[in-house]
């Protein structure tokens, strides 16, 4: 029997393959250093393990509504209203298992066969898998290194069609860790008004940012760009709850009650326990993120600086996130390598470092190292990955 067209399409995560790939590695006994995770290191807090934990003792563990128990929704309401000045009624909301399935419900609630979507590159390696999943065509519109890898609002309008149906903003972004700054949102969002666009803001890594920039988001510009946006965030990044799978999206009711439809027959409800923690995460939490950020910022300085002193690697400072998408060309130029892909591949087997090419998030000509590891390994990356760079020089 034969799997279905839909599935063939499929391009396979560029970063789940250098992880296992890393990991077999290891297993064979190879002193491996993987930069490919997108995860923070540190193990969740304290007192979300607690109010899971009391959660399980007290029985909730069964099924909930489909969008998730009420006590999450307004918790969720309640950060929305503290953290990004957005109001919304549990209506417009939905928890979901991940905000990954959040994106993945979202499209197959909004494209029929044929719908455009607008995704600038590099992009997250899901986009375009989960609209070609969904009947959409994804529009990939080239962020150029020279505009900090952000689109202009000529790119965006040279880009719209009769058949395109939305735009994705990812700020900050992975796996640029570049951000919009508002004026830049503003303009986008006038065309996106313009030409009827849905916004689809995926903000998960909003409370991971480095410098005095604020996040903003482009549904709390004014009340027409909210009706006309669904934001997409979770608590796996800045909770350090990636494998919990507590995500959520808030954005028009009609849009919201369709994900709920299609979640009551899909996934039935997120997890339970993994609900409650989420509770505690947003009601207790004075900011967790206090910690991660002290550190993350302590090695994005230290890592840009160890490749900055790489012949043939440049990179653009990141102000979020925690990657850093440096440019390889003149680096895989001078190493004798047709591209990328097979640099890292040879980085992997002759130095153990495993390092994501940025072919995966369409961007040809450029490496994501992830800093969401120990100082000591990134400062022993960084020495392994001037040492091939050097070894190869011709």
């Amino acid at each position: 029997m034969d799997i279905s067209n839909r599935v063939k399409t499929l391009t396979p995560s560029t970063t789940l393959a250098i992880t296992a790939k890393a990991k077999e590695l290891k297993n064979e006994g190879y002193d491996v250093i993987g930069l490919g995770a997108g995860e923070p290191d540190f193990n969740t807090p304290n007192y979300i393990l607690e109010a899971a934990k009391n959660a399980m003792m007290n029985g909730m563990t069964k099924y909930t509504p489909a969008g998730g128990v009420a006590e999450l929704k307004q918790a969720i309401l309640n950060k929305f209203s503290r953290d990004n000045n957005l109001i919304y009624t549990p209506n417009e909301v939905i928890v979901t298992t991940g905000a990954k399935h959040a994106l993945y419900s979202l499209f197959q609630v909004i494209l029929n066969d044929g719908d455009e979507v607008i995704i600038p590159s590099p992009y997250w390696v899901s986009y375009p898998e989960q609209v070609k999943l969904a009947g959409g065509n994804p529009v990939i519109v080239d962020a150029l290194e020279e505009n900090k890898f952000k689109i202009t609002p000529e790119q965006l309008e040279t880009s719209i069609t009769k058949n395109t149906k939305a735009l994705i903003i990812n700020s900050p972004s992975n796996p640029t860790g570049m951000m919009y700054d508002e004026d830049e949102l503003k303009r986008l969002g006038e065309i996106c008004l313009e030409y009827g666009l849905l916004i689809i803001s995926d903000e998960i890594y909003e409370k991971l940012i480095y410098t005095d920039d604020q996040h903003v988001s482009i549904a709390q510009l004014s009340p027409e760009l909210k009706e006309q946006t669904v934001v997409i965030n979770g608590l796996s990044k800045s909770h350090a709850m990636t494998g919990w799978r507590i995500g959520y999206a808030a954005g028009p009711e009609k849009i919201i009650k369709a994900m709920t439809n299609l979640a009551s027959h899909s996934t039935s409800n997120p997890t339970s326990i993994a609900q409650y923690a989420a509770i505690a995460a947003y009601e207790e939490d004075v900011d967790s993120t206090i910690e991660m950020r002290k550190v993350f910022t302590e090695r994005l300085h230290t890592l840009y600086d160890l490749l900055e002193d790489i012949p043939g690697i440049t990179c653009l400072k990141p102000k979020g996130a925690f990657y850093l998408f440096p440019n390889a060309t003149e680096a895989v130029k001078n190493n004798g390598f047709s591209s990328v892909d097979e640099w890292v591949a040879a980085l992997l087997a002759e130095e153990k470092v495993a390092i994501v090419p940025g072919s995966g998030f369409g961007a040809q000509n450029n490496i994501r190292l992830s800093y969401a590891t120990s100082m000591e390994q990134l400062v022993e990356a960084a020495k392994r990955i001037k040492r091939f760079v050097l070894h190869h020089q011709s």
